[in-house]
């Protein structure tokens, strides 16, 4: 039985690759799907960055708390401006100032304190926490201290609200971290220009 030589294979056959065409179409559709994704990802970044300044305020406010009660003395939680941004920490010793070895956090970048005028009013944070009396934003944004006493309560009557966003880039919202006279923390989220809503 006859059988026939094998078809030579020719270069383009033994070669694998793409054409210039399958490789524009698909740098196009890589270059459309980039720029779909992009604005979703930035949105997602600064989300986080905004909740984790939050939660690193709220932290350092509760570690204060947790001092004052296990020395069972005053202990103030202090905020000093540091470059662009905020130094917040323990000062464990009662020296008044932050020092190295004490705890610390860098609120910087994108999110940092703010004062009082920048983000939405805090009158639906108000309604929703039931208080007759308005929240002391005095410490948002600003040098100074709140004092926490050996019961872990905050030593004013007061509830005090540090707000953090960006200053530059509002369209992303804000937070706000609640210090409630016990000594409690909440975080809540507002978009720009709209109303407060608890997270945390």
């Amino acid at each position: 039985m006859y059988k026939s030589a094998p078809t030579p294979c020719t270069r383009r056959s033994r070669i694998a690759g793409f054409s210039m065409v399958e490789l524009a179409v698909s740098m196009t559709v890589l270059l459309i799907l980039t720029a779909i994704a992009i604005p979703s990802l930035m949105r997602s970044f600064r989300t986080y960055q905004l909740n984790d300044a939050a939660a690193r305020l709220s932290d350092m406010l509760k570690f204060t708390r947790f001092e004052a009660v296990r020395q069972n003395k005053q202990i103030n939680f202090l905020m000093q401006a540091s470059g662009t941004g905020w130094l917040v920490g323990t000062d464990s010793n009662g020296n008044g100032s932050i020092d190295p070895k004490e705890k610390q956090q860098l609120i910087a970048g994108f999110a940092t304190l703010l004062p009082s005028g920048a983000p939405p009013s805090s009158a639906s944070i108000l309604a929703k926490l039931g208080a007759t009396s308005s929240l002391d934003a005095s410490k948002s944004g600003a040098a100074g201290s709140v004092t926490f006493d050996a019961r872990g309560a905050v030593s004013s009557l007061l509830a005090y609200v540090f707000y953090l966003g960006s200053a530059t880039n509002p369209e992303f919202g804000y937070r706000a971290v609640i210090l409630l006279p016990s000594g409690a923390t909440q975080i809540w989220t507002a978009p720009n220009g709209g109303t407060w809503q608890r997270i945390g």
